[in-house]
């Protein structure tokens, strides 16, 4: 994973977790939402992210 990957994740977690809890102090459901949103969308990111680099492990072991 490109540490360009894992700030540029981070910051849409941490974003999401702004707007999360926004949404919370003002009762507003849809921004919280789109907080929750944002998180689960780092997540998966960071995920495919982290599956590529296992990927790029085991390929680089079985051509060692």
């Amino acid at each position: 994973m490109g540490i360009s990957d894992k700030i540029s994740n981070k910051a849409e977690d941490l974003g999401g977790k702004v707007k999360e809890t926004a949404g919370k102090a003002a009762d507003d459901k849809d921004l919280e939402a789109e907080g929750k949103g944002d998180q689960a969308s780092a997540a998966v990111k960071d995920g495919v992210e982290k599956v590529k680099d296992a990927a790029s492990n085991i390929k680089d072991k079985l051509t060692d």
